[in-house]
Parts: structure tokens; sequence; C-alpha cells
């Protein structure tokens, strides 16, 4: 085992697949994978749904939704642990080396941006409480959440194991607390001012996180086998992603508020409101800007650490920009991503050979599921019916299936 540690200096294994000697256990994969999940901005999602439904509705969109991600994400998790392979390692398969750049700079572009946007949403409102300048904020949020992206799976392993327990005890006190002043459930949810429709509250659920669950193979390839990939997949993204909308609906009910930090602060819980957004945030920051860095690995030829500093000084120098000007370009690439995943399973179960260890991935361009993210893309942002991301993948899907068979592939 020494000897092939050796052979490995590239410990976030950018270029090669996962050996098993790196593989993580059970409960290292657990936390990471909660903490990927556990985002105050699908709080905040969670309590613009909170205002406007009722206690069925809300159940209902939320486990509807939350079972779309579970099993993209878990098919993706599995395909992740079976080959040891990142994201864009994937991506080399089923869009060939050079089409797999496509893929990785959508990716890279998300990730990083919504670090910047996840520095800027923990300092601008920790910084009105603190009564400092967000500034300084800015620079000590990015600074730590960067160095735990840097240290790879075991930074993020160490940042879930504190944080996720603390944002399952606030949460869930601050969500009881609501429910005991509310008089119950449904007395709190009848609170609701409306003006949301069962379905439109799917898409919000699948939206809010579909384009990082994409990126599950990146962590799902330390898992030491494909039971703990899936399990802890699909418990992070069914029970866990539904936790942070329970949290936030019912105090944004409660409260009226639609962003559960000042949700928590109507509720007199100032310091664990702080508490919550720090966590939060760090947890699912470092883990886009862990994605980010090995996309852009994928792009230069150069191994993912130093990536990510770069990765991180841009995110944070930018993260006001970011904030104030990049959340509806964020929205545009959410509904941009969904269609490279689903064309990774298609191709990863359409062609199990491309996957085999020591095969070889095309070094041109796979010019179908090119054609299947672009047109994927443009229906997913474009077509006002249904879920934009399950048309997007639907669409993408199509034109991927009728190239590979026109192509005798």
């Amino acid at each position: 085992m020494s000897s092939d540690k050796q052979l490995h200096k590239d410990k976030d294994f950018s270029f090669e697949p996962v050996p098993l000697y790196a593989r993580k256990s059970f409960w290292s994969m657990f936390f990471i994978m909660l903490g990927f999940t556990f985002f105050s901005a699908s709080m905040s999602v969670g309590a613009t749904m909170g205002n406007g439904l009722d206690l069925s509705e809300f159940i209902f969109s939320v486990l509807s939704g939350g079972i779309i991600l579970a099993v993209y994400t878990g098919i993706l998790g599995y395909i992740g642990c079976g080959t040891g392979l990142s994201f864009d390692l994937l991506a080399r398969r089923s869009f060939g080396v050079a089409g797999s750049r496509l893929p990785s700079l959508l990716i890279s572009l998300t990730q990083i941006g919504w670090f910047g946007v996840g520095v800027a949403m923990f300092a601008f409102p920790a910084a009105e409480v603190l009564r400092v300048n967000p500034l300084l904020l800015i620079a000590a949020g990015g600074f730590c959440m960067t160095a735990s992206a840097y240290f790879g799976i075991r930074g993020m392993e160490i940042v879930s194991y504190v944080s996720v327990p603390l944002i399952l005890v606030l949460g869930t006190y601050s969500m009881v607390t609501a429910t005991h002043a509310g008089g119950g459930l449904t007395a709190v949810f009848a609170r609701s001012v409306g003006g949301i429709t069962v379905f439109n509250a799917i898409g919000m659920v699948v939206g809010s996180f579909v384009s990082g669950g994409t990126t599950t193979p990146n962590f799902t390839r330390f898992a030491k086998d494909n039971k703990t990939a899936v399990f802890t997949t699909v418990v992070a993204f069914l029970i866990g992603n539904s936790l942070m909308f329970a949290f936030g609906a019912v105090g944004g009910a409660f409260t009226g508020k639609d962003d559960i930090f000042y949700v928590m602060m109507a509720q007199g819980l100032l310091l664990p409101a702080l508490v919550v957004l720090g966590a939060n945030i760090w947890t699912t920051n470092d883990n886009a800007l862990y994605s980010g860095g090995l996309s852009l690995s994928n792009i230069t030829g150069i191994r993912k650490r130093p990536l990510v500093i770069v990765s991180g000084v841009i995110g944070t120098l930018a993260s006001v920009y970011l904030y104030n000007n990049f959340v509806s370009w964020l929205s545009f690439l959410n509904a941009t991503l969904p269609p490279i995943g689903a064309i990774i399973i298609f191709d990863y179960f359409g062609h199990p050979q491309h996957y085999e260890t020591g095969a070889e991935a095309n070094p041109g361009v796979h010019w179908g599921a090119v054609a299947g993210v672009v047109a994927g893309a443009l229906t997913g942002n474009f077509l006002h019916a249904g879920i934009a991301s399950i048309n997007a993948m639907i669409v993408g899907c199509f034109c991927y299936l009728v190239y590979d068979k026109a192509a005798g592939r």
C-alpha cells in the first residue's frame, strides 16, 4: 500500500481514478454529503415556499422534488464510486477529451460563481449584525473556505464533522420553536400568503441544487463501495436537503420572512443565526470550490490544488460583484448543467466499455453530447412549461441518443 501511495503524489487524483487505499468510510462520506446539501440558499428557498404553500402542498412539493434529485444524484454517485472517476474524467468518456472542456467550463463558472455569491451571502448580513466592514468578513470567509477546499476531501470532511451537527441542532430548535409558538405546523402554514403553485414549488426544489448535484461523482469516487455512495447521496439529497427546506419553511411561514438568517433573528436567535449562516455556507462553498478546481484541472492540465487557490482568490475578490450581478446568470447555468449529468448517465450504461479500467477516452469531440447540452440548455431556459431542469435533461438526452444511433457508436 505504501508503494501505491508513493505513485499517487496528487492526493486529489485530478487525472486518475481514486485507488482503493484512498477510499473513505461510510461515516466520512455521510457527513461530507450532508454538509454538501446543507446550504443556506436551500433554507431561503424553503422560507419562500413556506410563505406561498399550505402544509400538505409543501410536503408534497419537497418530497417530489427530493425524489427527483435523489434519483439523479444517486445514479451519478453510483457511477462515480464504481469508476473512481471525477465528474470531469467521466465527461472525457462521454464528451471526448476535447469536448469535455465544455462541461468543465460550465461547471467551473457555476461553482466558482456560487462560491463568490456564498461568501457575500455570509458577509453582508453578518457584518450588519456585528457592525464591521463586510470586506473584512469577505476576506476572512474566502480564506477559510478556500483553505478547506485546498486540503481536498479531508478538509471538507473535518468542516462537515463540526458543522453538520450544529446545523441540525440549531435548525431543529428554530423549527420546533416556531411550531410551538404558532400553534402547530398546520396553523403555521395557514399563515401562508399563497401565490406559489405545487408544480412551481417542485421546480424550485429541483432547481435549487441540481447544478451542484451534477458534481456528485467528485465526492462519491472516494466512497469505499457502491452501497455507501448511493445511500449517503440519496439520504443527503432526499432527507438532508429536505430538512433545509423544512427549517426555512416553518420559520418563514411563522415570521413572514424569506431569508433564514432574518427568520432566526426574528426568533431572538442572533448567535445561532450567525453560526447556522456561516456553517451552512461553508460546508457547501468548499465543495463548490473543490469541484471548480477539478474542472479547471481538466481544462488546463494543471493539478487541482493550485487552481483551488486561484479560484478562491477570484471568487473572493469578485464576491460583491457576483452577489449583485451574477445570480441571474447562475440561474441560467443551473438549467444548463442537468443535461450534462444525464448524458453521462446514458453514456455510462450505453457504453460501459468506455469506463473500464485502462480504457482510453476519445481525444476528440462527441458532437451528439455537445449538441445535447446546447439544445438542453436552450430548452431549460426558454421553455416556460414544466420543470426546467427535467425539460433540459429530456431534450439533451434525445439529441445525444439520436446522434449516437446515427453514428453507429
